[in-house]
């Protein structure tokens, strides 16, 4: 191929793809459908099993068919890496750790009894045993990708499967070296690579801990000083491509590493920004990676062999969701939550695919069984959104959660609404009662507001992100809301939409520190506090006046550094005026 076929052959996947994210995201967006179906439908219309055919009958339609799918490959990565990047973001160590039980005991249960199940029926129908194990560990992994981009992992639904999914994507390559070892003409080196890879990997891991801790905070402060986004994003893609490539050359999975630079990133004050900075290319990375899903659907081979596809999907899929929402419940879950998430978990996942490829290498399965699990794996990934959702549908009909129609509302007096109803959102909503001012507090953890209605307070289960939920609490009536949720970036979002639908709303928004603030001034919020700027000025005004200074100066400087914050905070957010760090009416 010469330079400028290659050129034009580029620039014609590159139209494909951006012609296909600026067409369905926004169309999908329209009927308020997930773009993954819309990513997927348009893989397999682009394709080389779809319009790819006519190609050689109809040259033209080269300029709309992905021609070489295979150079999409390092692009889907990217994406699957850059998504597990903002997964560590979101997260922290104390949280990881918090989490150990359930990712060491729930992931492992999950993986281990739905992968011997699988492997025991196939095996039972003619498969050899080595074949059905390797068929069985591929089928049991859920799609970390697309069930997270689901269900967040801030609801009980996203919690229990970040638990699964961490365990999934740690298995992996004990899973890869598993299946060598057992290949035909395998010896000792598959075990021997295993030990050598787990204390390679382990090394690296420890390397990338000590040194994030100390070299991180100074690179993203010199990188904020130059007030260049640029540079700033710059920073991030060189951390989290370092890190997997680090972990990539142990023989562990990039996403490993990507995991831990999250994490990594977390542990500073400047993670809101980087999640902010690079959530466009995750978005279209992981648009490439559903294209590529989508291109490995053949719909005439789905044709010829359409009924044992649709058995094999339905008996995956059920096995999945049955054992994953048992096991839930067996670990305390509530009814609603384990169905939920058995249903989200039941598809299975892009690392299918590649264990799958595993397996046809070491010659456990033939070509011809790889390529029928592939497209199950291919359908399965595709209606993912729609097992989401019906998970929720069920969901709710299992475990009831109080209607919003029970909710008290004084006629012609309207709800301020108060969005997380933890310990804060408990505080504003006290507050609000004791000024006679009516109030509706809702949150996603049913746990929550089950023990809010217990304790009295009027406050209802929901998911605020959604218009529909905040249509029904009277958001277009409400006199402000106060949004109280600590997780920075869902904040951030959800200003940004109720700003954008609702421009005359009064928002006031909890934040973490002042770099967050100005973070929610820029995405419309009326006020925010930062909740760490005011208990260290406390923190302060106390320990001078213990220490014998007098009041007086203690109380003017603490009013100075307010005002220095202020001014600060007026720049960063480009506001007209300086914000109030107080409600006090003196700070005007």
């Amino acid at each position: 191929m010469t330079n400028g076929e290659f050129s034009s052959s580029f620039l014609s996947d590159a139209l494909v793809i951006l012609g296909a994210a600026g067409i369905v995201i926004p169309v999908f967006a329209r009927f308020r459908i997930t773009p993954v179906i819309g990513f997927i439908l348009v893989g397999v219309a682009v394709g080389p099993h779809g319009l790819g055919l006519l190609v050689p009958q109809n040259p033209w339609l080269g300029n709309f068919t992905i021609t070489n799918d295979e150079a999409l490959e390092p692009f889907a990565e990217f994406g699957i890496i850059l998504l597990l990047f903002t997964i560590g973001l979101e997260l922290s160590f104390n949280r990881l750790w918090e989490m150990r039980r359930l990712v060491f005991g729930l992931g492992a249960l999950e993986l281990l009894i739905i992968s011997a199940l699988l492997a025991g029926f196939l095996a039972a129908t003619g498969q050899y045993w080595s074949g059905a194990l390797g068929l069985g560990l591929a089928l049991a992994l859920s799609s970390t990708a697309l069930v997270l981009q689901i269900s967040g992992t801030q609801t009980p639904v996203g919690k229990a499967a970040l638990s699964m999914l961490l365990f999934e994507d740690i298995a992996i390559v004990p899973i890869i070296f598993l299946l060598g070892a057992l290949a035909p003409n395998a010896g000792s080196e598959g075990i021997d690579g295993l030990v050598t890879t787990l204390w390679q990997g382990g090394l690296v891991v420890a390397v990338l801990l000590v040194l994030g801790r100390f070299a991180l905070p100074p690179l993203f402060a010199q990188a904020a000083r130059t007030k260049s986004p640029e540079l700033f994003l710059s920073a991030s893609l060189l951390v989290v491509i370092g890190a997997s490539l680090a972990t990539a050359a142990t023989g562990l999975s990039p996403i490993v590493g990507a995991l831990i630079a999250g994490l990594l990133i977390a542990e500073t004050e400047y993670h809101v920004e980087v999640e902010h900075i690079t959530e466009p290319f995750k978005g279209l990375a992981l648009g490439v990676f559903l294209l590529t899903v989508g291109m490995e659907i053949d719909l005439m081979t789905i044709w010829r062999n359409l009924g044992p596809i649709l058995l094999a999907v339905i008996g995956v899929l059920a096995l999945k969701a049955i054992v994953t929402g048992v096991l839930l419940r067996l670990m305390g879950a509530r009814r609603g939550t384990a169905t939920e998430t058995g249903l989200l978990m039941a598809s299975p996942s892009e690392t299918t695919l590649i264990v799958l490829t595993a397996a046809s290498q070491a010659l456990l399965i033939d070509a011809e069984t790889a390529q029928f699990w592939q497209i199950v794996t291919a359908i399965g990934l595709t209606v993912t959104p729609i097992l989401a959702r019906l998970g929720r549908v069920i969901g709710r009909r299992v475990e009831p959660v109080p209607p919003l129609d029970e909710v008290v509302s004084e006629p012609g007096r309207p709800n301020v609404v108060v969005v997380g109803f933890g310990r804060v959102g408990r505080l504003v909503a006290d507050m609000l009662a004791a000024h006679g001012r009516p109030y509706i507090g809702v949150d996603g953890d049913a746990d929550i507001i089950e023990r809010a209605r217990r304790d009295g307070y009027n406050a209802t289960f929901g998911d605020a992100t959604r218009a529909k939920t905040l249509e029904r609490l009277g958001i277009a009536q409400a006199p402000a809301v106060v949004l109280t949720m600590d997780q920075p970036v869902l904040a951030q979002r959800l200003v940004r939409k109720l700003r954008q639908d609702y421009p005359e709303l009064l928002i006031i928004a909890r934040a973490r520190d002042t770099d967050h603030a100005a973070l929610l001034y820029r995405s419309g919020a009326t006020h925010a506090v930062p909740e760490t700027l005011e208990s260290s000025l406390q923190l302060s005004e106390a320990v001078l006046v213990d220490l014998g200074v007098a009041m007086g100066p203690v109380i003017a400087s603490i009013h100075e550094k307010r005002d220095e914050f202020r001014i600060k905070l007026q720049q960063d957010a480009a506001l007209e005026h300086k914000p109030k760090l107080r409600t006090s009416t003196a700070e005007g």
